[in-house]
């Protein structure tokens, strides 16, 4: 295709929204649910509505910019990601992959492309989980939560998702999936992993998702003095979370190229001289091979029972998500890679590490992800950073895309 999109244009705007929430540091606080995730949307709509888009909301808050097209009861081609941040996150996770369907649909304008099929481009409620559980937006609208479920759901400082979603004035009524009629979801992310940096390549094309468990575990002993408490008569909880913090390191890399984290603890009481009696921590374990994910988690189950065991501690272990590697779709995989051919930029094929929004629709409609490098691979982080070139490859490859697969040139067929 004789056209290219303006970088300039997507750099710009990049930059601007992430003024919504910037940190001294550099990076971005734009939570979802807050004040400055309804300014964040408030720009989007605009800078849509300019590009002539219609924008719609549904009932947990997700935005659809339509580019009508000329059969508007064609199934429509569905594009996005986030604008909600981690606390300390960064100006790329999540707003490259909405900005760049946005300068998609601006780079058709430009060029006067229309397509058969409408194009959406959306934004997804609370990707990022700061206060509730990540990807909420594409969970609720495939219908793997329940919308009045999600809606119910209480912070602790005492709102609900849905007085939250009033308060900001994103409550709306456009339809979920079983709604629509779509032809296939695209979205571009920075990597978020050092892979297609450490390899100088430009662009990585997503075939599939790595699959992760998430677990919240609470190991009971006993408090006692930190002083006259011989070590033999303890039953101290933090060195039992100590414990299984290690096997869960050992687990992932026994089954590489697993992964496992604990990312979250709590102790108490959290006195200096008191030998902790509770702690509750969480734990996540990835691998992109579903058999070897439920070996990991058969593993896991074991050894915190054992240790709980053998440290006279009480366990709760509940897997609270369980997320199975899924298959992106081929074929549409197989036309982004011709797209970041075209670019004449190197590229790979690969899985996704993180877990995206798409991870969601993929179960359920033709999905394929394109990503870029970030500096160092660092993200969910103030220093994270992308280059401008590589953010205008992703929208390229997706305008590219977009198009054809508007225009029907794409047999998704059963791949």
């Amino acid at each position: 295709m004789q056209f290219k999109v303006n970088e300039d244009r997507l750099w710009a705007n990049i930059m601007e929204i992430g003024e919504i929430g910037g940190t001294e540091k550099g990076g971005c606080n734009r939570i979802a649910f807050t004040d400055l995730d309804r300014q964040g949307r408030n720009l989007f709509k605009k800078w849509c509505e300019e590009a002539g888009c219609t924008v719609s909301v549904d009932g947990f808050g997700n935005m659809y910019a339509r580019r009508e097209g000329r059969n508007p009861d064609a199934p429509v081609v569905m594009v996005g990601s986030h604008l909600d941040t981690q606390p300390t996150g960064g100006k790329f996770d999540g707003i490259l992959g909405v900005l760049a369907g946005l300068e998609a649909i601006c780079t058709m304008n430009d060029n006067g492309i229309e397509t058969d099929a409408p194009i959406e481009v959306v934004n997804w409620t609370n990707e990022e989980g700061c206060i509730f559980r990540p990807m909420m937006g594409s969970e609720v609208w495939t219908g793997l939560l329940p919308l009045e479920d999600a809606l119910k759901m209480r912070a602790e400082e005492g709102w609900t998702i849905g007085e939250a979603l009033e308060r900001i004035g994103y409550a709306g009524d456009a339809p979920m999936m079983d709604g629509r009629n779509v032809a296939c979801y695209l979205e571009a992310h920075i990597e978020q992993g050092p892979v297609l940096e450490d390899a100088g390549e430009a662009v990585g094309v997503v075939d599939s998702t790595q699959g992760f468990g998430w677990y919240d575990i609470t190991l009971t002993g006993r408090e006692a003095h930190a002083g006259p408490t011989p070590m033999s008569s303890r039953r101290d909880a933090l060195m039992g979370m100590s414990h299984i913090a290690l096997e869960v390191k050992r687990i992932a890399e026994e089954n590489a190229p697993g992964m496992g984290t604990v990312g979250k603890v709590a102790v108490f009481p959290n006195s200096p001289n008191v030998i902790p009696g509770r702690v509750e921590f969480s734990a996540d374990l990835r691998h992109p091979n579903g058999e070897t994910l439920k070996a990991m988690d058969a593993e896991f189950r074991k050894v915190a029972a054992q240790i709980a065991k053998e440290m006279e501690l009480e366990v709760d272990l509940e897997l609270t998500v369980l997320r199975p590697g899924v298959m992106f779709n081929q074929v549409l995989a197989d036309r982004v890679e011709e797209a970041a051919k075209a670019t004449g930029k190197s590229y790979r094929r690969m899985y996704t590490g993180a877990g995206h929004d798409a991870c969601n629709i993929a179960r359920f409609l033709p999905t394929t992800m394109v990503f870029i490098p970030c500096r160092d691979g660092i993200s969910h982080n103030e220093a994270e950073w992308a280059e401008s070139e590589h953010c205008a490859i992703a929208a390229q490859v997706l305008t590219e895309t977009l198009v054809a697969a508007a225009n029907g040139e794409i047999d998704f067929g059963e791949a």
